[in-house]
C-alpha cells in the first residue's frame, strides 16, 4: 500500500511539475532557437513513424510520364519553390526563415514517392508544410511527386522550360492558373 501512495505522490508531483513548465513560458517557441536534441529526437521519430504507418495501399502511377512531370512544374513553382528551392537556388527567404528547415528538394530529391505523395497531401504539422490535399486532386499531387523525381537532375533552364510548358499552377478542375496573369491584372486597377 505505501509503494500505490509514493507512485501517486511521484505521478501527482510530476504532473505539477510538468504543468509548471508548460504554463511558465520556459520552453522559447521561437523559430529561431532550435529544440532540444531529446525534443528533436522525438519529433523526428513521431513523425517518420506516423508517415509509415499510413503508407500501405498508394500505388504511384506512371511517374516517367511528361504530361504528369509538366503538369507537376506549375504547381511545383506555384506552391513548392518558395521554401524547397528552384535548380540555381540553395537558399530562399522562406527556407531561411523556417524551423524546422524544409528539405532542399533539388539537391535531395525524394526517396519514396508513395512517402512524398503522403506528404504533399497530408502535410506535417508544426513544420509550415501545409495539407495540399485540401485544395488539389490527387492526379495534381502526384504531378508534383513526378517533377520531384525528375527535380535533383534539371537546370535552371530545363526546370523553367518545364514551368513554361505546364500551362501554370492547376488544382485539378482542369483549370490552371498562370500568376503572371495576376501581375498584368493588378496593375490594370
Amino acid at each position: 500500500m505505501k509503494q500505490i501512495i509514493w507512485l501517486a505522490g511521484l505521478l501527482a508531483l510530476a504532473a505539477v511539475g510538468t504543468g509548471a513548465f508548460i504554463w511558465s513560458g520556459a520552453y522559447n517557441i521561437a523559430a529561431d532557437d532550435p529544440h532540444w536534441p531529446l525534443t528533436e529526437s522525438v519529433i523526428g521519430t513521431v513523425r517518420d513513424s506516423s508517415i509509415e504507418a499510413r503508407l500501405s495501399g498508394i500505388a504511384a502511377p506512371n511517374l516517367d510520364d511528361e504530361s504528369l512531370i509538366r503538369a507537376g512544374a506549375g504547381n511545383y513553382d506555384a506552391m513548392c519553390a518558395g521554401c524547397h528551392l528552384e535548380p540555381g537556388e540553395d537558399h530562399s527567404e522562406l527556407s531561411t526563415g523556417l524551423y524546422p528547415s524544409p528539405p532542399n528538394l533539388v539537391r535531395d530529391g525524394i526517396d519514396d514517392p508513395a512517402e512524398a505523395f503522403w506528404i504533399i497531401k497530408h502535410g506535417i504539422k508544426m513544420t509550415g508544410m501545409p495539407a495540399w490535399g485540401k485544395s488539389m486532386d490527387d492526379g495534381s499531387i502526384w504531378g508534383m511527386v513526378a517533377l520531384l523525381r525528375k527535380l535533383p537532375g534539371l537546370s535552371h533552364d530545363d526546370y523553367h522550360e518545364l514551368v513554361e510548358a505546364s500551362g501554370g499552377h492547376s488544382h485539378g478542375t482542369g483549370e490552371a492558373h498562370d500568376h503572371a496573369d495576376d501581375e498584368h491584372d493588378e496593375h490594370d486597377d
